[in-house]
């Protein structure tokens, strides 16, 4: 990879950079990164003035981005990440005009605890804002998948992930008042596991 790519942006999330070549996200101040593990997505907002934040429940991710933020943005406090899951982050509602969440919500244990967690990140995103998901889904691989009940399904790859199609994220757009700021494209590795981006703005 080419060095200078990779001290501007880290190992961003492929969708996430494309988003950043748009100027989808030049508007905005306060980022905040739901489940950011050690920071790979938050590379580049640490080193071009935003006001970054972060969470996970791993505390040892925690202390790896902190680490990160001291270095790349050494103005920030330490307290901006925090170890919590995402539906139990004690950010203020309408807090951020971008919210992260990459490869998290097909974690969730059942549809009450994605819903849950699709709540906290919405709670937290300012009218106006971007909320940036990628998560695995049952698009374009329906045949391949076996489901083991309350949405939670046995992968190609040997995982188990809670998925979504394409109307559950459809239907959430509607129900929160977002609305799509990218159509919702899903990538397929090897009929193996599809990963999906869901990109909505609050209205």
């Amino acid at each position: 990879m080419n060095t200078s790519l990779l001290q501007r942006f880290g190992a961003i999330d492929i969708y996430l950079f494309d988003q950043l070549l748009k100027g989808r996200f030049d508007g905005c101040q306060k980022v905040l990164d739901a489940g950011c593990g050690g920071g790979r997505n938050l590379v580049y907002f640490l080193q071009n003035g935003f006001d970054v934040y972060g969470n996970d429940q791993n505390e040892l991710a925690i202390e790896e981005v902190r680490i990160l933020s001291k270095r790349l943005a050494p103005h920030l406090p330490t307290t901006n990440f925090q170890v919590a899951s995402v539906e139990a982050m004690l950010f203020p509602d309408t807090t951020f005009d971008m919210v992260i969440c990459s490869a998290v919500l097909h974690f969730a244990r059942d549809k009450a605890h994605f819903d849950t967690m699709v709540r906290s990140l919405w709670r937290v995103l300012a009218p106006g804002g971007f909320l940036f998901t990628r998560l695995a889904s049952t698009i374009g691989l329906e045949n391949r998948i076996v489901p083991l009940g309350h949405g939670r399904y046995f992968l190609p790859d040997g995982s188990e992930r809670y998925l979504v199609d394409q109307q559950t994220l459809l239907n959430y757009t509607q129900e929160l008042g977002g609305e799509l700021f990218e159509p919702i494209k899903t990538t397929n590795v090897q009929d193996l596991r599809c990963m999906t981006t869901w990109c909505v703005q609050k209205m």
